[in-house]
């Protein structure tokens, strides 16, 4: 695969999981509403798709060592990995009660974080780096699950 478009799917792919599940896990908590669950992933997957690809499209721009042609793929498949991986976070919240499908979503995406950080980390440092992208995973939907309650509690 070439670099610019392992860019962009790595990319979009991790933050298509932190991103969504963190959003998930947060509104959940603060509202337990299926409606609002769905209106975030939809939303998610269309701004901050855009939003990640444009961040994404000015940092290949300023290295200066990328042509045209690979800046617009490392856009390209930054949007398209992230928009298409948040939507697969719909299907458990459309198949489940909510608080089966947020423990779904979780292991969907920390399967698929994990999956990723095996095929990115180099040899003899798989489990290190596993882990740690999976930890930096987890403290992201610890602190957006409070950030909820705490939401929660104030407000409603």
């Amino acid at each position: 695969m070439k670099n610019s478009l392992k860019t962009g799917f790595s990319f979009g792919l991790t933050s298509g999981i932190i991103t969504t599940l963190g959003l998930m896990v947060g509104l959940n908590a603060g509202t337990h509403s299926k409606l609002v669950v769905l209106g975030g992933i939809l939303t998610i997957a269309i701004a901050d798709a855009m939003s990640d690809a444009l961040g994404i499209h000015i940092s290949e721009e300023s290295e200066g060592k990328h042509s045209v042609k690979e800046v617009w793929e490392s856009t390209l498949s930054t949007f398209f990995t992230k928009f298409i991986f948040a939507l697969t976070f719909v299907i458990p919240v459309l198949l489940f009660e909510l608080s089966t499908a947020m423990v779904v979503a979780v292991f969907w995406g920390l399967l698929c974080l994990g999956i990723l950080s095996y095929y990115v980390a180099k040899k003899g440092e798989k489990i290190k780096v596993i882990l740690e992208h999976l930890l930096i995973a987890v403290v992201v939907i610890i602190a957006t699950y409070f950030v909820g309650n705490l939401i929660n509690g104030m407000f409603v």
